[in-house]
């Protein structure tokens, strides 16, 4: 499944992203190798953008060879709207992978991750909107919106850590998305309001 690749910056630029070539393989890459090279990334790269470089192919790696993801059975919780399967999250180790599911029509509060963060499409239609911090003495947590984009599958959003978004699922199918994100800076990461200007850590 092919893409387009893009990054969201920290000041809610989306721009096309120019990812390191992935190295052919023949060999099945599965999950433990993909984890394998994170953690090695993570390991000699400190700089988040130069670290997503190098991971956004592995991504598009794994998928392409890990079929199972694509078919994996994630409905949206009725009740909410989305559901979240985590595929590895191991304490003291900075990662978490998962699959998410969100119920067309459904919308995300405005958020940022506090960390590096990665979604690829996997099947329907995401939109993301994009926002910038756009403090004034009043109300120094205003944003403002800065653009959004429409995610198909096969597509990758690389998310720097204070780059603010919601996510909405456009069409009559629900969306899933495999994700990725780094260790969260807890300190950094927020629900915004646009209307009332604030932000709240979550």
């Amino acid at each position: 499944m092919i893409g387009k690749d893009w990054l969201v910056t920290d000041e809610g630029e989306c721009k096309n992203f120019d990812a390191t070539n992935q190295i052919e393989d023949l060999h099945p890459y599965r999950l433990y190798r993909f984890l394998t090279d994170l953690e090695d990334i993570l390991d000699q790269i400190s700089d988040d953008y130069l670290r997503l470089q190098k991971i956004c192919p592995l991504v598009h790696r794994l998928l392409d060879s890990s079929s199972w993801l694509e078919i994996a059975l994630l409905d949206p919780d009725p009740a909410t709207g989305w559901a979240v399967q985590t595929l590895y999250d191991e304490p003291f180790f900075p990662l978490t992978v998962q699959l998410v599911a969100w119920a067309p029509g459904t919308v995300s509060p405005i958020h940022n991750h506090g960390c590096w963060g990665l979604v690829a499409l996997l099947s329907g239609q995401e939109k993301n909107t994009f926002w910038q911090r756009s403090p004034n003495p009043a109300f120094p947590d205003k944003i403002k919106t800065k653009g959004d984009i429409l995610l198909a599958p096969g597509d990758v959003l690389c998310l720097m850590p204070d780059a603010i978004h919601h996510v909405e699922a456009i069409g009559d199918e629900p969306t899933i998305s495999f994700n990725l994100y780094g260790e969260t800076d807890y300190d950094r990461r927020f629900e915004f309001d646009p209307i009332q200007g604030s932000a709240n850590n979550f």
